[in-house]
């Protein structure tokens, strides 16, 4: 974590460096549960609670921040791209649609975006790609400046669950565009600037979050320059009677019910 930022005072323990008033300035310090910043081509992993909200900003202009949700209490249940690409009839993500499981239930909802897409489909840059379109440093030689895939980032969170290769799952590219063309080929939007933009998931059940900020595999800026993205947790509490997501779309509010009836089994 970039804990360079803040330069707390001695007297305040080094896990309490309020970097949410860097990005979230509208929250109160009563709020927020912890804040992060992950640096470019960094991974973390959390246990996050039902009811608690994240917000993701985008500190840089090139930030590309991978997520992949697993159920605290069974992680065989995990985030579904097919499930939920069907369910929602889109190809991208934005404020409204509810990420949903493998089981039908919601596992996050999307309240709050500034930027309107994020990409489903793209995958994770692995090794093999990275090498290729970046050129190798390695730890033993760069150590904070090596060059890091998803892939192998998101392995090593997921692994501190005691998940393994055959667990790793389509994540959700937050802060990315890609979009499909007649012929089905990806094509990748370099021309967007998103420093700054704002994308919030409000947890629907309990659940184990893990992330990346390495770069999309299909960005073609040259250049291995991952940019760092600032994260907030903060109880929100579940989705109300009259929540935007569940009055999305019918499936979306089928999804939200499933999960409360599980919570409250």
């Amino acid at each position: 974590m970039d804990h360079t930022l803040d330069n707390p005072p001695a007297d305040i323990p080094v896990d309490a460096i309020a970097h949410w008033k860097r990005f979230a300035p509208d929250l109160s310090a009563a709020q927020v549960a912890w804040s992060e910043i992950v640096p470019g081509g960094g991974h973390w992993s959390w246990r996050v609670s039902r009811g608690t909200s994240l917000r993701f900003a985008a500190l840089d202009a090139r930030a590309n921040c991978s997520v992949v949700l697993y159920a605290a209490h069974d992680k065989l249940e995990r985030y579904s791209m097919p499930d939920t690409c069907k369910a929602l009839h889109t190809a991208h993500f934005t404020r409204g649609h509810v990420l949903m499981s493998d089981m039908g239930r919601a596992m996050a909802s999307i309240t709050h975006d500034s930027l309107g897409w994020h990409d489903p489909f793209g995958g994770l840059l692995d090794t093999t790609r990275l090498a290729a379109r970046y050129g190798e440093q390695r730890y033993g030689s760069h150590r904070n400046a090596m060059f890091r895939s998803g892939r192998d980032g998101l392995l090593i969170e997921i692994g501190k669950a005691g998940l393994a290769a055959r667990d790793l799952i389509a994540p959700v590219n937050l802060f990315s565009k890609v979009t499909v063309d007649d012929n089905g080929r990806f094509a990748f939007d370099a021309s967007r600037d998103v420093t700054g933009e704002v994308v919030e998931l409000r947890c629907e059940m309990d659940l184990f979050v893990a992330v990346s900020t390495a770069p999309h595999p299909l960005d073609p800026r040259p250049g291995y320059a991952p940019s760092k993205v600032g994260i907030a947790a903060w109880r929100s509490g579940p989705a109300p009677a009259d929540d935007f997501c569940r009055r999305f779309r019918p499936e979306c509010a089928r999804a939200l019910h499933n999960a409360e009836t599980f919570a409250l089994s």
